[in-house]
């Protein structure tokens, strides 16, 4: 089975009925399918073809649900970009990916780019028939960049199994139904907004409030208005859910069945705040770019504040030590997982790949221990990843566009905690010569996406090092 094959549970059984408020229209599932197909259609003319890949570089809107739906239906393998993303990160994706076009509101992508208006309005006049594929629950549908420690950006290649399974276990485990309503402020270029958001409601046939983003001061009336029985956000919503009054907390709480959190640790002391004002356990689970969801809280029993829950349905995972051997209980280790949700490899990586799995199992990267009672806490990255506000940031990154610039010689990149966004980027500078930090900031700015822009620059002497060249981190200045 595709993944086509599963949103005609909605698509075509649920064709008449309401299905997507966006702004100020609404939408029925038989109309987003109905446009899906012409794109579909005038991709088809176009000459992208199924396996081809096709760049989206667009904020929330239906018209990336509808061009995301006519590369699945065709079989074009879907590559979406961080509308925060500059020309240096967007240019390294498609000279990666190699797309036929990239989809854009702006101009951007150089030949490459396509005008999505352009695009829509080009496709009102194709046929609305489906075109016919021979794709398999094997076949790709998107390739969903991530970076690694090396600062080295992989496109993680999902398959049709791969989110399909995704699917089944959320709606089955959450106990999503078509009479749940959604509201989505979450990126769907990512798949915390992607997989979970947007795959979920298209299986389940609930109604779905799409935000462009989430914005903290129309928060309020996006949940009072469209009442959603179900939230996804991640920890820094939260913390900014807290500064509510009470009697809209209350309000809020009163409709809303399930509030999930991911894509960063939440904070135990967020999630009793949060029991106490909206009087609702938010759910945190655990997932990553590669595997989708692996880890779940339960939606009927204990959620335990800290921890990550129990291994979703299909999964097998493990603890694994330094030294190789299996970590006992409450024994910490590097987790290992397994099963349907879990990539097959990174787009043109083979070295990486292999580097990435053993055993048959994928190697995570976080550091985890099990209680005895089977509860997963994690405790960090194996490496020194940065999660700010729920965004992944590599300090290698960074470091190496730093280290571009003339007046700098050593450059390290450090996540800081904050009380917001859980982490946030500070660079330590050797310089060569006097350094304006104002101007260095802006021309961070101006080629890193701002979430990656350090918030504090601090010049030192020199970084502290192993006998083998080797920064240690921990032994700068706090």
């Amino acid at each position: 089975m595709t993944l086509t094959q599963l949103f005609d549970l909605s698509l075509i059984d649920r064709q008449h009925e309401s299905a997507l408020e966006f702004e100020e229209n609404s939408y029925s599932f038989g109309d987003i399918d109905r446009q899906s197909n012409q794109i579909a259609q005038l991709l088809l003319l176009k000459k992208i073809v199924a396996g081809d890949r096709l760049c989206l570089y667009l904020e929330n809107s239906v018209d990336f649900i509808s061009i995301y739906l006519a590369c699945v239906k065709v079989g074009i393998i879907v590559v979406p970009i961080n509308i925060l993303y500059k020309d240096r990160e967007i240019n390294h994706i498609s000279d990666d990916a190699a797309p036929k076009a990239l989809i854009a509101a702006e101009p951007t992508g150089g030949e490459l780019y396509w005008n999505v208006k352009h695009l829509i309005a080009e496709s009102a006049s194709m046929l609305e028939e489906r075109p016919k594929s021979t794709l398999t629950g094997d076949s790709p549908a998107a390739i969903v960049y991530t970076s690694g420690t090396t600062g080295t950006s992989k496109g993680a290649v999902l398959s049709h199994n791969n989110f399909i399974a995704n699917i089944i276990n959320l709606i089955t485990c959450w106990k999503m139904s078509s009479a749940d309503r959604l509201l989505l402020g979450l990126p769907l270029f990512h798949v915390h907004g992607l997989a979970n958001g947007m795959h979920c409601w298209l299986v389940a046939g609930f109604k779905l409030k799409l935000l462009v983003k989430y914005q903290h001061e129309t928060a309020e009336t996006a949940f009072t208005s469209f009442k959603p029985t179900i939230f996804f956000g991640v920890p820094t919503i939260y913390v900014r859910l807290l500064d509510r009054p009470a009697a809209i907390a209350k309000s809020i709480g009163s409709t809303v069945r399930l509030f999930v959190s991911g894509s960063a640790p939440l904070p135990p002391q967020v999630m009793q705040d949060f029991k106490a004002k909206y009087g609702s356990t938010i759910l945190e689970r655990y997932g990553m770019t590669e595997t989708l969801m692996n880890i779940s809280n339960p939606y009927v029993g204990e959620r335990r504040p800290g921890t990550v829950g129990f291994p979703l349905p299909g999964m097998s995972v493990k603890i694994i030590k330094p030294d190789g051997h299996e970590a006992a209980i409450d024994e910490e280790g590097e987790l290992h997982v397994k099963g349907p949700n879990v990539f097959e490899g990174y787009w043109k990586r083979p070295d990486a790949t292999a580097e990435a799995f053993e055993g048959g199992y994928f190697k995570t990267g976080d550091m985890c221990v099990v209680s005895e009672d089977g509860y997963y806490t994690l405790r960090g990255r194996k490496s020194d990843l940065i999660i700010s506000s729920g965004y992944n940031i590599y300090p290698r990154e960074i470091e190496e566009f730093l280290l571009e610039q003339a007046e700098i010689a050593e450059a390290a990149v450090v996540g800081v905690p904050d009380q917001v966004k859980g982490e946030i980027p500070v660079a330590y500078l050797v310089t060569k010569s006097d350094v304006d930090i104002n101007s260095l900031q802006e021309l961070c700015k101006q080629s890193l996406a701002a979430f990656k822009v350090p918030k504090k620059f601090v010049i030192v002497d020199h970084l502290p090092r192993t006998a083998l060249g080797k920064v240690q981190k921990h032994l700068l200045p706090k």
